[in-house]
């Protein structure tokens, strides 16, 4: 990796800022229902209390929008930190304020504080000058260790690093070694699983990834724009029609540039968009009006497991059917475990594909799962990603 971690600067003696992603689900009660994110964080804040820094810790939780609410309090987060540490995480009232300011200046080597959520100050979402500065006055380093909002120019993920010498954490390492490796050094055949609703959501994906495997798959509602581009009925299905030319061109990219191209050749239709709805398996020859397609089918199934058997490097974002309901999760689940059981690279982006292999039971058994959903996909398609760009070069 091209950008300094905290292993090439001295943080000994020194006030460390680090922004984490303690964006964490929770219950009605607040009580944190998965604690994945602050386990992802503890490596690198382990590390800092290990070289004697005073480890400062930030993040935002939940969209306040600027405002102070209790139910977006980062309290929790503090609890959960100080059982997982094994020492007591000391937390401001504040960000920037009065309380913050107490609590940094006191620090002793070793300890670790808690600021609230950097999303209570609107400023932050505006990546203010102002605020940037306020936050780097109480830190000698910053250290950024969030991917998941590393595609968010904010003041806590790189605002502050124009006011501070500022390198990246072992999980941002991790995820641009897994993601830029299997983008630009792939072991071959190198291939792309992409699935999810829309493909205007993925175009820029698709654009970049036929640019760089052998073999794109695509599954989920999105495909179904493809199949009609190709001339077929798909029924109810979901299709963006105003994007039918450009899955045209996106084929004939494919064709151009010698990549496999596949897409279902049967599918699970439902009769509604509901978990309970009559349901039947159909070749894709014979979609029905009335119906539409909310999975792929087993002969599909088959096909794609041919294909990830010989990968020797598999990228996969996105869902391949409404894997929320049992009955269409199939699809999903089935290529989850095919991923779990080869001996390839494994890079699975973030947001529901997570999800999907959490759900599936296989999520151990894949090399990398990301912890960016909106940052990942951005990195897939080639964008500079701010946070990233902020730190130093090595």
């Amino acid at each position: 990796m091209s950008k300094k971690t905290i292993r090439d600067i001295d943080v000994s003696g020194k006030k460390v800022l680090v922004r984490c992603d303690f964006n964490v689900p929770q219950d009605e009660n607040g009580n944190i229902t998965d604690t994945r994110r602050i386990e992802g964080a503890l490596p690198t804040i382990k590390y800092l209390i290990d070289h004697n820094a005073k480890v400062i810790l930030c993040s935002h939780l939940g969209r306040p929008k600027g405002e102070v609410k209790k139910e977006f309090s980062l309290r929790p987060v503090r609890d959960e930190l100080s059982k997982e540490l094994g020492i007591e995480v000391k937390m401001a009232d504040d960000i920037v304020g009065e309380s913050a300011k107490k609590l940094t200046s006191e620090m002793k080597e070793g300890e670790v504080v808690l600021l609230e959520n950097v999303r209570f100050d609107k400023r932050e979402e505006e990546n203010d000058e102002g605020f940037s500065k306020e936050l780097a006055s109480l830190a000698d380093v910053y250290v950024n260790d969030a991917f998941g909002t590393a595609h968010r120019a904010h003041s806590s993920t790189a605002g502050v690093a124009q006011f501070l010498p500022a390198v990246s954490g072992f999980l941002i390492e991790k995820e641009i070694k897994f993601l830029g490796d299997a983008l630009n050094n792939p072991e071959r055949p190198f291939v792309a699983i992409l699935g999810g609703k829309k493909v205007s959501d993925k175009i820029s994906v698709i654009n970049n990834l036929l640019e760089k495997v052998d073999t794109l798959i695509i599954g989920g509602g999105m495909a179904y724009t493809f199949l009609k581009a190709k001339g077929l009925n798909i029924g109810s299905s979901i299709c963006e029609e105003d994007k039918l030319d450009l899955a045209k061109e996106l084929m004939k990219k494919a064709e151009d540039k010698k990549v496999n191209l596949l897409l279902p050749v049967d599918v699970n239709m439902g009769k509604e968009f509901d978990k309970d709805t009559e349901s039947k398996i159909v070749s894709i020859e014979n979609m029905e009006d009335g119906w539409q397609g909310l999975d792929i089918g087993p002969k599909t199934i088959e096909e794609f497991t041919k294909v990830l058997e010989n990968a020797k490097t598999i990228m996969w974002n996105g869902p391949l059917g409404v894997f929320e309901f049992e009955k269409f999760a199939k699809g999903t689940n089935e290529i989850a475990k095919i991923l779990g059981s080869l001996n390839a690279t494994t890079v699975i982006g973030g947001g529901d594909s997570s999800s999907a292999v959490e759900k599936a039971g296989c999520a151990d058994k894949m090399t990398h799962i990301s912890t960016g959903g909106g940052a990942s996909l951005e990195y897939l398609e080639g964008k500079v990603l701010p946070g990233i760009d902020c730190l130093q070069d090595k």
